[in-house]
Parts: C-alpha cells; sequence; structure tokens
C-alpha cells in the first residue's frame, strides 16, 4: 500500500473517509503531479521512479491546517 497527500480546497463534504476517488496523472517538464478528479486537490511533484501506476484511490484522511487541507489517499500498490 502507497499513501500520498494531496492539497485541498475547503471541499465541505466532497472526500469521504473510505471514498474511492480517480486521479488524474500530469507530467511537467520531468516530474509528475496527480490531481483528484473534478480538481478537488494537487499532489506535490514526483520524479519518475516515484510515478504512480494506481488511477484510483482511497481516502484515508482530511486533515485541517492553517494554511491548507490536506486528503491522505491511500493507492493499491
Amino acid at each position: 500500500m502507497r499513501t500520498m497527500e494531496f492539497s485541498i480546497e475547503n471541499n465541505g463534504n466532497m472526500l469521504t473517509i473510505g471514498q474511492m476517488i480517480g486521479i488524474k496523472e500530469y507530467q511537467t517538464a520531468s516530474m509528475y503531479s496527480y490531481m483528484i478528479d473534478d480538481a478537488i486537490g494537487m499532489s506535490k511533484p514526483f520524479p519518475p521512479g516515484e510515478r504512480l501506476k494506481s488511477t484510483q484511490g482511497k481516502v484515508l484522511e482530511v486533515k485541517k491546517t492553517d494554511r491548507f487541507n490536506i486528503a491522505v489517499l491511500e493507492f493499491d500498490e
């Protein structure tokens, strides 16, 4: 299992614990970033060796911080 954090806006009830959600991959220069479907959240950039193989993840946690909210997703890898 692999977990990744995504910066999200205050999403109300768009993400719930245990929910399966789709992920899209974007290549920027030599890095890869991931966006939760419907542009709910964005990951940090990852190098090619850490590229995500899954297209769907499970919401494990939604954290609130002073600056932004974070969704933690788990992937079957």
